[in-house]
């Protein structure tokens, strides 16, 4: 029987972390096996701040993945965000020794490999080599190179950099709960692959991600990954505005954001008024929605501008760099009522919320196909995409049988027999793990790696 491809995706928000396990079906969609989720309490603007707490709130998530699928998890692919994230634009080209010879993906191979070598500022690593357009000996605007003839292959790259320390913090929390690292994944990149069809990307599209901490935003043309950046301000900041506004505490702030919040004050009728029961025996609050729409607003005015500045940045006004396909919201922010048109006003462009329910199976829960879910539904799109087998079966893991009683002499030369034979079965897998596609073995996966490398040699 051929094992099941089960792809796990682990999403350290600010707000919460999400651990999902998903394998495709039949016809090709998400089917969602199990979803654990838990509040995320060691991590600010996306930037791990508490290890020990980040660690218990990943395996609070984790094993209530495992509980509601009956699957165990061996490994993950984490989504990386914070504030230290930054994008630059590079070209690259090698010289081919025999160019009577094709084109092949060694070829592109050693190209992105000169990239990865590219001094950083002290501190920083590059997490993302993304290849753009190719030139072949002065032809341009070659999307697909792979088979061609030619002698200098050129190319432009979009790599994303961060902060290596904040990268193996995130692998140091993965590791110590338990579970390995199995890929590491820009999130505005996962959200991506959950909400945008391949249609916006070819058009011109900026994904727009407003989580609790950060803003990520991604622009697409042309089906190429243009500009990417991460903006510190996110659903919390609103929040943390209210709180401040309204003199309330945080929990409170946060529901009157959900249930009551508006980005657009003019919506709210003066006399609309809710009352909040005040701290041990105070008298209740009254908070009028018109003016709690108005700290909204004007905190998500900043954040959107901030965004707009990064797309004016990418070149948008330029007829040639037009996003055609305008804006799709994802994230947690994008639940915000009237959010949309505020972004529409702001910016003038084409806007819609992004949904992950495109690539889902028809019977999936409704809950998943919130914009809240879609960078853990990218993440184990991801994780499929690299052929992982991350999770089995609890059913499936063989436990140890209890040996029968013999006597003395025999015990131990069975025993002996026993350890031989382990040891041959071990070599064996390793053997057939050592054969396997290694030609899809990219440079992240080597960068993960040399993470685990890392790691190792810190305890």
């Amino acid at each position: 029987m051929e094992k099941e491809n089960v792809a796990v995706g682990l999403d350290i928000g600010t707000t919460k972390i999400v651990a999902m396990i998903g394998k495709k079906n039949e016809y090709g969609k998400l089917e969602i096996l199990g979803v654990g989720k838990s509040k995320s309490l060691g991590v600010a603007r996306g930037v791990v701040n508490n290890i020990t707490q980040t660690i218990q709130s990943i395996q609070q998530a984790v094993q209530e993945a495992e509980n509601n699928s009956g699957y165990k998890i061996k490994d993950v692919v984490v989504g990386i965000a914070g504030q230290h994230i930054r994008s630059i634009q590079h070209t690259d080209y090698i010289s081919r020794s025999n160019p009577e010879e094709v084109i092949g993906g060694a070829d592109i191979q050693l190209l992105i490999d000169q990239v990865n070598k590219l001094a950083m500022l002290p501190g920083e690593e590059i997490i993302h080599v993304l290849p753009q357009e190719f030139k072949i000996d002065g032809q341009s605007e070659i999307k697909e190179p792979i088979g061609m003839y030619g002698g200098r292959l050129e190319s432009s790259f979009h790599v994303v950099v961060g902060q290596a320390s904040s990268i193996r913090n995130v692998g140091r929390c993965i590791q110590s709960s338990g579970i390995e690292l199995s890929g590491l994944t820009l999130e505005p990149l996962a959200s991506c692959d959950a909400v945008l069809s391949q249609e916006e990307k070819e058009a011109g599209v900026a994904l727009i991600d407003i989580g609790g901490g950060t803003t990520d935003l991604a622009i697409f043309k042309d089906g190429i990954i243009r500009h990417t950046a991460v903006i510190p301000f996110g659903g919390n900041v609103i929040s943390d505005d209210i709180k401040e506004g309204c003199s309330i505490i945080e929990k409170q702030a946060e529901l009157l954001k959900v249930k009551f919040g508006s980005a657009w004050p003019g919506e709210n009728r003066d006399n609309e008024i809710v009352s909040i029961p005040g701290l041990r025996g105070r008298e209740p609050k009254e908070i009028s929605l018109k003016n709690l729409s108005k700290i909204i607003h004007a905190r998500v005015v900043e954040i959107v501008e901030l965004v707009f500045t990064e797309i004016k940045a990418y070149g948008h006004e330029d007829p040639r760099k037009k996003l055609i396909a305008g804006i799709v919201l994802t994230g947690g922010g994008a639940q915000l009522k009237h959010i949309k048109q505020l972004v529409e006003y702001i910016t003038g462009m084409d806007t819609r919320i992004g949904y992950p329910n495109e690539h889902l199976a028809g019977d999936s829960d409704e809950e998943f196909s919130s914009p809240l879910y879609a960078t853990a539904v990218g993440l184990v799109m991801n994780s499929i995409e690299n052929n992982t087998q991350s999770a089995v079966r609890k059913d499936e893991i063989v436990q140890p049988k209890a040996a029968p009683y013999r006597a003395p002499v025999m015990e131990v030369q069975d025993r002996r027999e026993e350890e031989e034979q382990e040891l041959e079965t071990a070599r064996n897998v390793t053997k057939e793990e050592s054969t396997g596609d290694k030609i899809k073995r990219s440079f992240f996966d080597r960068y993960v790696d040399k993470i685990k490398d890392f790691l190792d040699n810190a305890e």
